[in-house]
């Protein structure tokens, strides 16, 4: 497909066959985390817990290492006890391994719900197991060629669905800490793809930065990223785990999504299962923000920068 680094795709994957990212091992993913077992994965629940456990299995699997202490970054809701997920990718580079990318997206949902047909169970396939998948499938990729000059954080927020309370929380904490962020890439509700667009996802807060400019540059002309005009319309710049990063660090952080409020009929609701999840979607979106985030990685400077 593309050239990722010194070496053209299909030799990676030979020589890495571990970090092929298929529809099958995305739906393997999916069907755990969204599953009823999980219980629509509540922030403070026993099941939220499980996919927790599950997340901080992979990143250990990839070759992560903790952030903090361990994965788990935790904080507190009232009396609801919460965990955010933080792996790193560390980066090879001497002088560049002290910047960091932040690559995210909530792992939370809303857990039980108003029934319907005799489901209460808001499984929370799109909003946002996609996501959270989406950032393991990177996280392997990273993890796995280690060729990132600057350190990758990838990150599942826990709290997203109350407030954004998780991404408020480690943005504070990492502003405190004095950490050098360079940019915040956050994805949210990738399951299906979205209708009748010439790219293949949406940025929100699209005219803030050169982020999809530079990102469509990054991946040789592909047209991966678009402005999605309601996105600007109803501020979905503010309502999801990026902001947070923007408040505290004013450095572009934006959130990638291709929910577009006509393909998708099932926003916190009981239907939102796996079986209508488009794995060859989400597979081939993966695949084409890995040049871009690699990219990022890897540049001399930071090329990508709020609009003036």
């Amino acid at each position: 497909m593309m050239i990722l680094s010194s070496l053209p795709v299909g030799a990676q994957r030979a020589q890495h066959p571990e970090i092929e990212i298929s529809r099958n091992t995305i739906r393997e993913a999916m069907e755990y985390l969204a599953s009823d077992e999980l219980a629509g994965r509540n922030t403070g629940s026993e099941e939220i817990d499980m996919a927790a456990s599950f997340i901080e299995g992979k990143f250990n699997e990839f070759g992560l290492k903790p952030y903090f202490k361990t994965y788990r970054d935790s904080f507190a809701i009232g009396e609801l006890q919460a965990y955010n997920i933080v792996g790193v990718a560390e980066g090879i580079d001497e002088e560049l391994k002290d910047e960091f990318i932040i690559i995210g997206a909530h792992y939370d949902h809303v857990g039980k719900i108003k029934s319907v047909n005799g489901d209460e169970i808001a499984n929370g396939a799109n909003d946002n197991a996609s996501g959270t998948v989406g950032v393991m499938e990177l996280a392997k990729y990273f993890g796995v060629l280690r060729e990132n000059k600057r350190s990758v954080m990838f990150v599942l927020f826990s709290g997203e669905e109350k407030g954004l309370r998780g991404s408020k929380h480690l943005a504070a904490k990492l502003k405190k800490d004095g950490i050098d962020l360079y940019a915040m890439v956050n994805l949210e509700m990738i399951g299906v793809p979205m209708k009748d667009k010439d790219y293949l996802a949406y940025v929100t807060g699209y005219e803030n930065s050169n982020l999809a400019k530079k990102f469509n540059e990054y991946s040789y002309e592909e047209n991966v990223l678009g402005f999605f005009p309601q996105a600007k319309q109803l501020n979905l710049f503010k309502r999801s785990d990026n902001y947070p990063f923007y408040q505290e660090f004013k450095v572009p952080a934006q959130t990638i999504c291709t929910f577009d409020f006509s393909n998708y009929p099932y926003y916190h609701h009981v239907d939102d299962e796996v079986g209508l999840m488009d794995y060859e979607h989400m597979a081939n979106l993966v695949e084409n923000l890995l040049p871009g985030l690699m990219k990022m990685s890897t540049t001399e400077i930071k090329e990508i920068k709020l609009t003036e």
